[in-house]
């Protein structure tokens, strides 16, 4: 079966890329399927950036990052680093004149996340971040079904993000320490991909939080002071006053990667769940449904983003495909609907800190509107 629906951009973009783990990998494979030259990569060191080079078949490695950003013929950077180098690598990239994009959390705080906003905006180049759960096609149906009004007024919305990879004392890694991690854990890490959707989904923002955080282990394997959070619990309201709640876990057994959302509306309910991507549950009073991906039955921005026939099941990295896809055809001028760009990684740290203050002092918090944010030009 044929099919010319495509996300791949038009032109071939050379791409260069910053470390050299698990994101540096998928950032790879999603350059090379949109069609880009998976040209350069530098790591924490040469040797690093070397190994890398080979396994992931880049053709050149870099001595140094500056050395990478400052080569002519590097048009696009891709920030795959611990958290708290996002910052300063964007930076560098943003004023070498680079397009990029900076994985999440842009910035460990609303200070430096708006700064970049501001120095992209003035670099007027791309500058995106990689929220690419937008892209699985059934979460553009469900964000097309409620802005149609499908879905009546929402009345409440209900999301979870659930893992189980920091479970026990002995699991540990870098993103406990929250010098290399930043000031919070799960909820920048994986509850950042929850608002975004919830957000994106629903058409609402979320204006007020009362936050509840746990930190089960005060130490792990390598590190002996963790003050990150392992989980968090949240009621929300949005602007429209509807009402909301989250939780957040890396510590759940047997949940791998487990989004999950539910916005209920006077008509019906939509729910969906990243790890059975290819359906939308609709809930209603009589014949609720569970809609299969079928481009030839979706909305014109699914239908676009379903890449492979029916029946032929798309997951996390045909999302991510996509999410590069897209920035890489904003490069050449074709700005694609609900591509998330910097200002979405602020907003997102704006998020976070609010989190961050409602957990420490015990009250519920307004989140500031980024429009507001001094000197951020929206």
């Amino acid at each position: 079966m044929e099919n010319d629906r495509t996300t791949t951009a038009p032109s071939r973009l050379r791409a260069g890329f910053v470390g050299a783990g698990f994101m540096a990998e998928v950032h790879s494979r999603a350059a090379r399927a949109a069609g880009a030259e998976v040209a350069g990569i530098a790591s924490s060191s040469p040797a690093s950036a070397a190994r890398a080079k080979d396994r992931l078949g880049v053709e050149q490695a870099y001595a140094s990052v500056q050395d990478l950003v400052q080569d002519d013929r590097i048009d696009i950077i891709h920030v795959c680093t611990p958290n708290a180098t996002h910052f300063a690598l964007a930076e560098a990239a943003l004023k070498a004149g680079k397009h990029v994009i900076c994985e999440k959390p842009l910035a460990t705080n609303v200070q430096d996340a708006t700064k970049l906003v501001e120095l992209a905006a003035t670099a007027g180049t791309v500058a995106t971040v990689p929220f690419v759960y937008r892209f699985h096609p059934m979460i553009r149906e469900a964000r097309e079904r409620i802005a149609s009004g499908q879905t009546g007024r929402i009345s409440t919305i209900q999301g979870s993000y659930l893992q189980d990879w920091l479970l026990t004392r002995d699991d540990d890694n870098w993103r406990v320490d929250a010098g290399i991690g930043g000031p919070s854990r799960a909820f920048a890490d994986i509850g950042s991909h929850l608002c975004d959707l919830l957000e994106f989904v629903s058409g609402e923002r979320i204006t007020q939080v009362g936050a509840l955080s746990r930190t089960l282990f005060s130490g792990r394997a390598n590190h002996k002071n963790v003050q990150t959070e392992d989980l968090v619990a949240a009621v929300f309201a949005t602007e429209n006053g509807t009402v909301g709640n989250l939780l957040v876990s890396q510590v759940a057994p047997g949940r791998k990667n487990r989004l999950m959302f539910e916005i209920s509306g006077s008509e019906s309910t939509l729910q969906f769940d990243q790890e059975a991507p290819e359906t939308l549950w609709l809930g209603k009073r009589a014949g609720s449904q569970l809609l299969v991906r079928d481009p030839d039955a979706l909305s014109p921005e699914a239908a676009r983003l379903s890449v492979l026939p029916a029946g032929h099941p798309q997951g996390y990295q045909d999302a991510f495909n996509a999410f590069v896809a897209d920035t890489y055809a904003a490069v050449d001028g074709d700005n694609r609907d609900g591509l998330p760009t910097f200002r979405d990684g602020l907003r997102s740290a704006v998020l976070t800190e609010s989190i961050i203050e409602s957990s420490r002092d015990g009250e519920w918090v307004d989140v500031p509107d980024v429009k507001k944010l001094e000197g951020v030009q929206l």
